[in-house]
């Protein structure tokens, strides 16, 4: 009775959590189907005023949070769309605020690549190439990364080593004209493996046996490696120990110790902040201690973590909402991974300097910008690219002469030896004009591609590892005239790249395809070609302004059609940020955020191909997809998220302490704060059937009370009791009412598929 009982009360969550993600699945499917049916066939009916402030938060920002929806619509939904297009003019020093504590975002690549440096930097510091750093900080990070990549080539010679001892005796027991004859099976190897000769000294240390001569006794002599490594691994031993003192000491004089540690006890250290524990040494250390903490785990995890934590941070709190959107979207379409090389130095001035600045301005100007930016050229390999017939491949040295260091001279002899390694690189030139201007169906051709790719040789990066610049080299750069979607660009250097980029910068096949992905971000996955018409004329007419193109969208019918509410999937970084967006969450650390994002198969900055994420519906929604945020929203609600506090008992209402009957009060209340009151029937019935008491029908006649006496008999306690029996109560007193789960209750409603969608 009591194990069943239990179970009733566990009621199985993962089946619960199973079944919910099967229905709303079905929900996220059917609701533009049932929106659809809504609309009228002649006439869409136009959206109340708080169905405009609703819709405009969940396109133009990532979700209402507590109170926006009010404020938008006190504002005027329109004014406040006008002051979204204007950035500038919106105050956002509570966001800089919570940024401050990331340094790399204010520093030059250079500075990062100095800082936090990658394996190449660090060899070439430890071969002497490069001089060790004054600074003790930087110092003590090169000195951990140096000694970590002694450690790896010391276990990786070891192993060559033991190999190379081991393989004599395995291939003669494995040669076919040993006495037994025949080869051997992959069990007989192995026997004979185990049975080889054994380095270790014999258990007993006062045997002789096996030492007949004084060479078997001179090898079992510790060797000089033996000793240094025994000696290693007592420091390490001490070094662990001190390390352990470590979050008992006041914060500048943990950092200052741990400076002044040797090398092996800095890696201890460093070891020490995995699995958790870096809280404790990192608690109240001011920026810069914190990242050289961290540096010394992993120096450029540094910058892609306060990369990733800018991103969600200021998806989740800045006050300039349609910019924070707009730097997203042109992120993905002029996509970079940061996974590849000397990207991850490169990326953070990629975002912060070349797209933050013209996610609202001209068009063309973000056009050139993306392809002199040296991340844009590491990751789509340009910087390599060597027109055939350049002074490099040809292998002509630089001439020097009136007009510059670099001419070309008057005869070019081709039976000069070429570099190697020289060629050119098509990578750039196909995707400017398949995914960053004209599209797959712009009318090119490969030939156009290949004279692109010429136009663009000599666009490369000093030294890219260590976060050089852009610059122009004449030697890489393909002579002669080249000829561009019926276009003939005249020899003139780096000025043909630029006169490429606008001519594919004012085409109106680029003001279409542009247009056309506008639309599909703000409106729907197949937007009214009517629209995207509209938008491309303004996009010419307006020379190719970003916030033009953006106003016509904003001001267009097709925008405020009621078909539209609610009918855009939302990405997961879309979905994560707006589920902390809508409760009001305070965030002290964005990480365990960006791991969920990861988890539901959108790592931030992690696409690999130029395309980007994609932003239709098919792309995100799966069973398995919504049981990933249905599990991250019961956390997230449930307080289960590291470094995110949410406060349930606000978004009930302060009903928690209501009895069962009041569940209906409680989920009413939070189906207005997260959703505005738009949740269809079926999700609040299902929802109700979770989270509400079993409470008998009324129209059901009450069993009869049933108790047991003491041999374990039933008595009915309605019966008269007869002498000599223990008196029973005539019923249970019925057991205090429980409060309704509010987290769960909120979780429920961020999983459900009128939260899924924006």
């Amino acid at each position: 009775m009591r194990s069943s009982l239990v179970q009733h009360s566990l009621r199985k969550p993962m089946l619960l959590l199973l079944c919910l993600s099967l229905i709303f699945l079905g929900l996220v499917f059917a609701a533009p189907q049932l929106l659809a049916k809504k609309k009228d066939k002649d006439a869409a009916p136009a959206m109340n005023e708080q169905k405009r402030a609703v819709h405009a938060l969940n396109r133009l920002a990532f979700g209402p949070r507590p109170g926006d929806v009010q404020q938008v619509m006190a504002m005027g939904v329109d004014r406040w769309i006008d002051l979204q297009l204007h950035p500038e003019k919106i105050s956002d020093t509570a966001l800089d605020s919570r940024l401050a504590p990331f340094r790399t975002l204010r520093m030059s690549s250079h500075e990062i690549a100095e800082e936090f440096p990658d394996g190449g930097l660090v060899r070439q510091v430890a071969d002497g190439k490069k001089p060790m750093p004054s600074d003790p900080a930087r110092r003590a990070v090169f000195q951990v990364q140096i000694a970590r990549q002694e450690e790896k080539k010391a276990e990786k010679e070891q192993k060559s080593e033991t190999a190379a001892t081991q393989m004599p005796a395995i291939q003669q027991v494995s040669d076919p004209s040993s006495a037994s004859g025949g080869a051997k099976t992959a069990e007989e190897l192995a026997a004979a493996a185990a049975a080889l000769p054994q380095t270790s000294a014999p258990s007993d240390p006062n045997s002789m046996a096996g030492m007949n001569s004084t060479t078997d006794m001179a090898s079992s002599k510790p060797s000089p490696a033996d000793e240094a490594e025994a000696k290693r691994l007592e420091d390490r031993l001490y070094a662990d120990l001190e390390v352990q003192k470590l979050p008992d000491l006041p914060p500048d004089q943990r950092y200052k110790k741990v400076l002044s540690m040797s090398v092996d006890q800095q890696v201890a250290f460093a070891d020490s902040l995995r699995g958790g524990k870096a809280p404790d040494f990192l608690a109240g250390l001011d920026p810069k201690q914190k990242e050289t903490f961290l540096a010394l785990n992993n120096p450029q995890g540094v910058i892609s973590d306060e990369l990733m934590q800018a991103k969600l941070l200021r998806a989740i709190y800045s006050e300039r909402q349609l910019e924070e959107v707009m730097i997203d979207f042109w992120f993905n379409h002029f996509n970079v991974f940061i996974g590849k090389g000397a990207d991850r130095v490169l990326i953070t001035n990629y975002e912060q300097d070349v797209i933050r600045p013209r996610a609202l301005g001209k068009f063309e100007d973000l056009l050139v910008a993306t392809a002199k930016s040296p991340a844009m050229l590491f990751y789509l390999d340009n910087w390599l690219s060597v027109g055939p017939n350049s002074m490099q491949a040809l292998g002509i040295p630089a001439h020097p002469g009136p007009h510059g260091p670099y001419r070309y001279p008057p005869m070019m002899r081709p039976n000069l030896n070429p570099k190697r390694n020289a060629g050119l690189n098509e990578n750039y030139g196909r995707e400017l004009m398949e995914l960053h201007t004209l599209s797959v169906n712009g009318g090119y051709s490969q030939r156009d591609v290949t004279e692109v790719a010429k136009v663009f040789t000599g666009w490369t990066i000093d030294k890219p590892n260590e976060g050089g610049s852009f610059q122009f080299d004449p030697r890489k750069h393909e002579p002669g005239p080249k000829f561009v979607l019926g276009h003939r660009i005249k020899p003139r250097g780096e000025d043909e790249g630029r006169e490429v980029l606008h001519m594919l910068a004012t085409s109106p096949q680029t003001a279409h395809f542009i247009s056309l992905k506008l639309a599909q971000r703000f409106v729907s996955d197949d937007p009214p070609p009517a629209l995207v018409d509209s938008m491309a004329k303004t996009f010419q007419k307006k020379k190719g302004d970003i916030r033009e193109v953006l106003s016509t969208l904003f001001h267009s019918p097709e925008f405020w059609d009621e078909s539209t509410y609610r009918a855009k999937m939302k990405t997961p970084l879309e979905f994560v940020a707006s589920a902390v967006r809508a409760t009001g969450a305070d965030v002290d650390d964005a990480m365990p955020l960006a791991n969920q994002i990861n988890r539901m198969g959108m790592p931030l900055y992690g696409a690999q191909p130029p395309t980007g994420y994609s932003m239709k519906t098919e792309t995100w929604v799966s069973s398995s997809a919504l049981l990933n945020r249905m599990n991250f929203a019961l956390a997230l609600t449930g307080g289960k998220v590291r470094g995110v506090k949410v406060d349930t008992m606000q978004l009930a209402g302060n009903t928690v302490g209501a009895p069962p009957t009041e569940v209906a009060t409680t989920l009413s209340a939070m189906e207005a704060k997260l959703l505005a009151d738009d949740v269809s029937k079926q999700t609040h019935d299902s929802i109700m059937a979770q989270v509400a008491p079993q409470v008998p029908n009324a129209s059901q006649k009450p069993a009869m009370p049933v108790q047991s006496d003491p041999k374990g008999q039933p008595v009915n306690v309605a019966q008269p009791h007869k002498a000599g029996q223990p008196e029973q109560a005539a019923q249970r007193k019925p057991a205090p009412p429980r409060p309704p789960d509010a987290s769960m209750i909120a979780g429920l409603l961020l999983g459900s598929p009128e939260f899924q969608r924006r």
